[in-house]
């Protein structure tokens, strides 16, 4: 019995400190990973949780690696990354690069590409 006890404490600090140990990640994206989309005009990236928006980037690139210039935007909730392009982008590959400073002080990075036809 005296063993028992010292288990469930143990567990039970584990299972409690294990949200705290989540970073956060990028949950979609508009337009997504792999995607081929039609002239899109914005560029939206939704996080698990909310992010310092001071310190939190994203970059759309051509395929020449030129960035696009583009208006960025933060949502209410500071979960959400975007950007209004000053135009529609035109046909072709593009990288987006996006990198956040979590609310827990990490800083999260990532790439994936689109195809506009």
């Amino acid at each position: 019995m005296n063993r028992i006890l010292p288990v469930a404490v143990a567990s039970a600090m584990i299972l409690s400190a294990s949200p705290a140990l989540a970073h956060a990640r990028l949950v979609s994206a508009t337009p997504g990973n792999g995607a081929t989309v039609t002239a899109p005009r914005t560029i939206s990236l939704t996080f698990s949780e909310r992010f310092a928006a001071p310190f939190s980037t994203v970059e759309v690139e051509d395929s020449r690696g030129r960035v696009v210039g583009m208006s960025k935007t933060v949502s209410e909730d500071g979960k959400t990354l975007g950007g209004t392009f000053g135009a529609p982008l035109t046909a072709g590959v593009y990288r987006v690069t996006w990198a956040i400073a979590a609310a827990d002080g990490h800083r999260m990075t990532g790439t994936y590409s689109f195809t506009v036809r």
